[in-house]
């Protein structure tokens, strides 16, 4: 059963088409993957589809409902979850707490017992933060839960975002360039805790350069050129296609995908 259906989506600025009837599904438990180089348009889809900017054509749809007009927030609460290429975390809190922002869709909110320190707020605010512990282990950072978020290593901030992300509850989790400057063991670790993502039945989407990555963790990949699909098939055949090695795998990328 398809969880995200993007349905011949474009948005232009300033008379210039970035994304141009673009479309694709994904289904629970299934790893997604848009790839494509610079300024072919894979961040801009990730904010329509996000609910950061609104589509000029095409639609949105989330477990059969037409989100396409949605804002984030909105977005959230139905399932939808993202992160960010450029770290979205607060540096001077701790890890523990930077999850627990993330719960705050999951929380029952009342003025009057938050005012007042009511058992019900103290017992709540326990919940959530042993719910943020638990996301922490997942993502390999329970021991870390009480360090500034501004103290952990740069692999370890996107790991912790990811944790936040799913705080949230989603359904459907975009993941912009989780991988981007991170060591190989860094990486390799972002790559184990996508595929245990999955495994818990969440769709994930994926924009990422990383080839031998992408080409290891995906079940299907779609490729855009200049805001428009290139290809749309398995790792497979992404990799043997001849337009995809030559504009935007390279030899090398070319290279690095064969040994995924």
């Amino acid at each position: 059963m398809t969880i995200l259906n993007v349905t011949d989506v474009s948005i232009s600025f300033g008379g210039v088409k970035a994304i141009d009837g673009v479309s694709f599904k994904v289904d629970p438990g299934q790893i997604f993957s848009i790839i494509g180089p610079n300024g072919a348009g894979k961040t801009t889809l990730f904010n329509v589809v996000s609910g950061l900017y609104e589509a000029s054509n095409g639609r949105v749809e989330l477990d059969g409902h037409d989100v396409t007009a949605m804002a984030p927030d909105a977005l959230a609460a139905r399932g939808l979850s993202r992160t960010f290429q450029n770290l979205q975390i607060f540096q001077r809190m701790t890890a523990a707490e930077n999850v627990m922002v993330g719960r705050h869709l999951q929380e029952k909110c009342n003025l009057f017992a938050d005012l007042l320190r009511l058992p019900s707020v103290t017992r709540q605010n326990a919940a959530t933060r042993e719910a943020a512990l638990a996301f922490l282990d997942q993502v390999g950072l329970r021991d870390r839960a009480d360090m500034l978020a501004g103290s952990l290593s740069y692999g370890a901030c996107k790991r912790l975002e990811i944790a936040r992300a799913l705080a949230a509850g989603p359904r459907v989790l975009l993941l912009d360039e989780p991988a981007a400057g991170c060591n190989a063991v860094e990486t390799e670790e972002i790559d184990r805790l996508i595929a245990r993502v999955a495994a818990q039945g969440i769709a994930v989407v994926l924009v990422e350069h990383d080839m031998k990555l992408v080409m290891k963790i995906s079940n299907r990949i779609l490729v855009l050129e200049r805001g428009r699909p290139l290809i749309e098939g398995t790792p497979r055949e992404v990799r043997d296609n001849p337009a995809v090695l030559e504009a935007y795998l390279g030899k090398h990328g070319a290279q690095e995908a064969a040994r995924a």
